[in-house]
């Protein structure tokens, strides 16, 4: 089994599904245009074309130094022509650069360095290139590139990690300027972040004093209540019918003289000419030593009473109002 040094590129179109879907013609047009460009790059400087697989190249250099020459010829002029294609239809080429021990079949080759430049390829930018640090040792002083450091990056299928460098291409930022730049505009944007916030608390400031200093004075005025006027007279003559006192000591007889009390304001009620106070007005009185001229006021009855306060609670039992069993007094005899 042949085996031998050599120097891999591998190359594939970035977005090649995208464009797939998005017009296959045009897309296969371009690629194949691009095609022929890098084709003939790769003979140009003495490589060899070892196959493709839909949008990807992979061929082989006996010269480290003309593999990374023909790498960035062809993102240089594969950047040329996009220039001449619409935006949405410019095709994109990332390439990986790759110094390694291959198996010869054939004309292909296979084993870790193959592989290795598969995965520098993954890790370029569209339009870039990257090499292994294999490469860099052997062109770092050939050629008049620089070169990005981007550390060692663990890679798909390689037991060791595999220290990467990008070729930096005229007008292309380095890793070093872009971390740079994302450092002050993080720093521009959490300085604006802050800015916003205190002028958001000044506004916010000037127009809650604003609010309290338009916001008109409330006056308030010493207005007495309004007093509760009584109610109008009846053209005719009123009674309240007082709730009865049950006299027996039993609390379970308390039903029976207060039925008696509806009765009597039941039968009065139905009498004509007659206005009687609901029951409900009246029996705020039960249990109380009543004064007859403060009834008479609160109630607004229009019959006369004589002003001695006396128990007006009557018995259930005796029909007397509760002093006394032969009660004579002038407020509740013959009533």
């Amino acid at each position: 089994m042949e085996r031998k040094l050599t120097a891999i590129l591998c190359a594939d179109v970035f977005g090649y599904s995208r464009l797939m879907g998005e017009n296959e013609e045009a897309t296969l047009r371009t690629l194949s245009s691009h095609r022929k460009l890098i084709d003939s790059l790769i003979e140009q400087h003495r490589g060899r074309f070892v196959n493709s697989a839909g949008d990807s190249v992979l061929a082989e250099f006996a010269s480290v130094v003309n593999a990374v020459q023909c790498a960035v010829e062809i993102q240089t002029t594969v950047k040329a022509e996009n220039a001449n294609l619409p935006s949405e239809r410019q095709m994109q080429f990332r390439i990986g650069v790759n110094l390694g021990d291959v198996i010869v079949d054939g004309e292909q080759i296979y084993g870790d360095g193959v592989n290795v430049a598969a995965r520098l390829e993954s890790l370029a930018d569209p339009g870039g290139i990257c090499i292994s640090d294999t490469v860099h040792a052997q062109i770092r002083n050939k050629l008049p590139l620089t070169y990005d450091n981007l550390g060692e990056q663990q890679v798909k299928n390689i037991a060791q990690p595999v220290r990467v460098l990008r070729v930096m291409l005229e007008g292309g930022p380095t890793r070093a300027t872009a971390k740079a730049t994302e450092r002050s505009l993080r720093k521009h944007w959490r300085g604006g972040a802050f800015s916003l916030v205190g002028l958001a608390i000044i506004v916010g400031t000037i127009l809650f004093v604003q609010h309290l200093s338009l916001r008109p004075t409330t006056t308030t005025a010493s207005i007495p209540p309004a007093k509760k006027l009584a109610p109008p007279l009846p053209d005719m003559p009123s009674i309240a019918v007082l709730p009865l006192t049950n006299m027996s000591g039993d609390r379970e007889q308390e039903y029976f003289s207060d039925g008696i009390t509806d009765d009597l304001i039941t039968a009065l009620s139905r009498l004509p000419g007659l206005f009687v106070i609901a029951r409900t007005s009246s029996f705020t009185y039960w249990g109380a030593v009543c004064a007859r001229p403060a009834i008479r006021y609160g109630s607004r009855f229009n019959w006369r009473m004589r002003p001695p306060a006396k128990n007006c609670g009557r018995s259930a039992t005796t029909g007397h109002c509760g002093m006394s069993s032969h009660c004579k007094t002038r407020s509740c005899a013959g009533s």
